[in-house]
């Protein structure tokens, strides 16, 4: 008879846990490198967007675990 159960038993408990953080941490270094980066554009380029500098000063002084 095939061994059958309604719960999942992992053999590496934290493994899950381990890919969650990675993946947060991820997000934190995607989010800080796209702020640094909207600092750096021109004005021309701000325009284009239809960003003003106050927009892209209050994005870039966020911190980075804020979306």
């Amino acid at each position: 008879m095939a061994d059958l159960s309604l719960h999942y038993t992992s053999k590496a408990p934290l493994a899950g846990t381990f890919t969650a953080f990675n993946q947060i941490f991820a997000t934190w270094r995607r989010r800080a490198k796209e702020r640094r980066e909207l600092s750096t554009l021109d004005a021309r380029t701000l325009r284009d967007l239809g960003l003003s500098a106050s927009d892209v000063n209050f994005e870039a002084n966020k911190p980075f675990w804020r979306s």
